[in-house]
């Protein structure tokens, strides 16, 4: 694995999208949102930037979307779910796991396993600040980043 891999990761964007988000997206390879997306035309814009793979959140109604995808990137092992339900990720053997939903963005290293929570990049609600997060995958493993959004 030589190459470098750039994802950007967003979440808990119900039903909007910001041009502060998409601005902080651009460059990325590929795009994964952790659930609550509220609007397909959303998934549609992502996948303008890059590729994008989603999974489904407490608010999305019959999206058709997965609750969970297991994502083989770069040689990394991606559990990709919104964090509404209960999922045994231990079971995945996952390298790097990313949810949503609790809108507060977190980036934390859990029984060898790099754990993602872009945060929300949304509505303002809950006292939370807009974020989304990007990693980097290379030769020497998975790096990620908190990006807060310039929002009023």
């Amino acid at each position: 694995m030589n190459r470098v891999k750039e994802i950007g990761i967003i979440s808990d964007t119900h039903g909007l999208l910001r041009p502060e988000a998409i601005l902080a997206l651009e460059g990325c390879e590929l795009i994964l949102h952790a659930g609550d997306v509220e609007g397909d035309w959303i998934l549609a814009e992502l996948n303008e930037i890059a590729p994008c793979l989603a999974v489904v959140g407490n608010c999305d109604d019959d999206s058709g979307l997965p609750n969970f995808r297991l994502e083989e990137i770069s040689g990394q092992r991606v559990l990709l779910h919104h964090g509404h339900l209960s999922i045994d990720e231990a079971s995945f053997k996952p390298t790097i796991i990313i949810t949503g939903h609790s809108h507060q963005p977190l980036i934390e290293n859990v029984d060898g396993a790099l754990r993602i929570n872009p945060g929300s990049a949304g509505p303002h609600r809950f006292n939370k600040p807009i974020t989304i997060a990007r990693l980097t995958i290379n030769h020497e493993g998975a790096q990620a980043k908190i990006i807060h959004l310039p929002v009023k």
